[in-house]
């Protein structure tokens, strides 16, 4: 088997599994740290608009004009989009109050709510996810697969993602369960949808493989993580932040970080 693939497939699964990183934080803070999440959120969202615009939408639109010229652009363009219309029709197929992206914090634990019903919201969120973040496990695999220089960092900006995911599934379900295990088992197993996706693009997307669609997947995945950015990083990191400008920050830092680890490549 290629290393690619190998290197790939193991980079959506560290991202993936980061969902844990967001069960154990729940169980060993009393409060949640808003401001380191909402930087890293915002970093994280400032590595994936500047690949997507930067590499991976001009490296798609140089593969396609090889077989079809000028027309290559268009092509580009409407696969970018349809990236784009994908995420937006997966985002509203799950309901707003089982999101695996709508804010949660620690201090949750601590509310008086109906543990019955936490229970039943942390087990269909973690359900939720499988649904919500498939496109992101094919778009972190394809891109570590065309170029594993470009993988790592998008990886490591999906995994800081999905730490908030983590939370969101294992603050109820600990909560209303009082146990520790059963929480963070489904908050680590809810981010199997990203190497499942990995699993997918490897068996139905990879065996046909040509310049063409390997271009029109390549705009796809930039869409997708362009959507991500303004959907889910950015809101995100606003609301978890005391203001705006500790996002800002890290948007604009993840920019620089990658700008320029691109130009020492």
């Amino acid at each position: 088997m290629d290393n690619n693939i190998i290197y790939a497939f193991l980079l959506t699964l560290f991202a993936g599994l980061s969902t844990g990183i967001g069960g154990l934080i729940a169980f060993f803070t009393n409060r949640t740290n808003k401001t380191v999440l909402s930087f890293s959120l915002g970093f994280s969202a400032g590595v994936m608009i500047y690949i997507s615009f930067v590499e991976i939408l001009p490296e798609s639109v140089e593969i396609i004009t090889q077989d079809f010229n000028n027309s290559g652009e268009w092509y580009a363009v409407l696969a970018f989009i349809g990236g784009i219309l994908l995420s937006l029709i997966i985002d509203k197929l799950v309901p707003k109050k089982i999101n695996p992206h709508e804010i949660r914090f620690v201090e949750s634990m601590n509310e008086d709510v109906k543990k019955q019903r936490l229970h039943r919201v942390g087990i269909v969120t973690a359900i939720a996810i499988t649904l919500h973040n498939f496109p992101e496990g094919i778009a972190t695999f394809i891109t570590a697969y065309s170029d594993l220089e470009l993988g790592i960092p998008v990886a490591i900006a999906v995994a800081i993602h999905n730490i908030p995911e983590g939370i969101a599934v294992a603050v109820p379900i600990y909560y209303a369960t009082g146990n520790r295990k059963k929480a963070f088992k489904w908050s680590f197993l809810s981010g199997l949808a990203e190497p499942l996706g990995a699993v997918v693009a490897f068996l139905i997307i990879m065996p046909f493989l040509t310049n063409l669609i390997f271009g029109i997947v390549l705009a796809s995945v930039a869409g997708i993580m362009v959507f991500i950015s303004f959907d889910e990083l950015l809101p995100a990191a606003k609301d978890y932040g005391k203001n705006h400008h500790i996002a800002t920050y890290g948007v604009i830092l993840g920019i620089l970080v990658m700008a320029i680890s691109l130009l020492l490549l």
